[in-house]
């Protein structure tokens, strides 16, 4: 199996719902929420895939690295690359159904262990895709990370305790779902929460606690001060404001504001192992692959999903060698050029 069998496959299946583009950039599905695209223009999807082009590597080959480690620890767990499955969710109205929800995380949370990494699940507008994720994550012994939609406290409250008896990593809360339209479509209400909520909310659990949506360095801030152990710098893949600023625009401020207290994990445009390594440089501690991995799983289940993430780790790979970086721990700006 081949990438280009695997995507192949994949434009039979998700037809209608993810054209399989050459360069997956939000421009030919621009508004088509639900479906694959970013909300409105598609200015939100298109701007992290901008905002990463936007950064230039220095090139290095006067160093003795050769065989990098590209191996990291998240959680007290070690992870053999800093590539993460993102939670997804929502085949029936966003990838057209030829997979089950339970088939699709299935494959994704599987595929990453398999690959020698982490997944994560999500949770969507039928209440019943949380649920799936939490029995894939189960299946695999609790390796993976679910996040929960910023629904009312009650309702979280469940979600984490079903996590928990299924062993899981870590726990989150994909709070930039707030505004999503397919939630709001099916009567799912969901919206912002305050400081004291979320404080509320992270003493649910003892399992290390995510907030993925954060896009300034105050709402970083807040992230911190209620006790987060980690958070996503993320715009929601452009899914749900549009006219955002990019995820690598915005992530040097927030590292730079608390670098030294959470794990920063960030996503947004990731399409090749150089955009693993320039979000590393920028300030993220792991990043987190989406739609690559929708091609992956339903053009080729959990093969699909492992050759997306060895694609992706061979280029990082090869990346961390001509920027001289023997170790992950060695990713900074300092190979960030100009």
């Amino acid at each position: 199996m081949d990438l280009k069998d695997i995507r192949t496959k994949a434009r039979e299946k998700l037809k209608g719902f993810c054209r399989v583009c050459p360069a997956c950039d939000g421009k030919a599905c621009a508004g088509e929420v639900p479906g694959m695209g970013g909300v409105g223009t598609g200015a939100g999807f298109q701007v992290n895939l901008e905002a990463l082009a936007k950064y230039k590597l220095a090139l290095r080959t006067m160093h003795g690295t050769m065989e990098p480690d590209l191996s990291t620890s998240l959680f007290n767990k070690t992870i053999s690359f800093p590539i993460l499955a993102a939670p997804m969710t929502g085949t029936p109205y966003n990838m057209g159904g030829a997979l089950s929800e339970r088939e699709f995380i299935g494959t994704v949370i599987s595929g990453a262990r398999q690959s020698g990494t982490i997944g994560m699940s999500g949770d969507g507008a039928d209440p019943s895709m949380y649920n799936s994720g939490v029995d894939a994550i189960k299946t695999e012994n609790g390796w993976g990370i679910p996040f929960i939609k910023p629904r009312s406290n009650d309702e979280i409250r469940q979600r984490i305790k079903l996590a928990e008896e299924a062993g899981a990593l870590a726990i989150g809360i994909d709070i930039d779902g707030a505004g999503l339209i397919t939630m709001a479509l099916q009567n799912q209400p969901v919206g912002p929460k305050t400081e004291a909520e979320l404080y509320s909310i992270v003493k649910m659990t003892k399992l290390p606690f995510i907030i993925k949506g954060i896009m300034t360095a105050d709402e970083a801030k807040i992230a911190m001060n209620v006790g987060a152990a980690a958070i996503v710098v993320s715009n929601h893949g452009g899914r749900i404001l549009d006219h955002t600023q990019g995820v690598a625009q915005m992530l040097p401020e927030i590292a730079e504001t608390v670098k030294d207290e959470l794990t920063i994990l960030a996503d947004g445009g990731v399409r090749y192992g150089v955009d693993v390594l320039k979000l590393i440089a920028l300030g993220a501690d792991a990043v987190l692959i989406g739609r690559p991995l929708v091609t992956g799983a339903f053009g080729g289940g959990i093969d699909g999903i492992k050759v997306v993430m060895k694609k992706m780790v061979n280029e990082l790979k090869q990346a961390m060698i001509l920027t001289g970086c023997n170790r992950i721990e060695d990713i900074n700006q300092n190979i960030i050029a100009g």
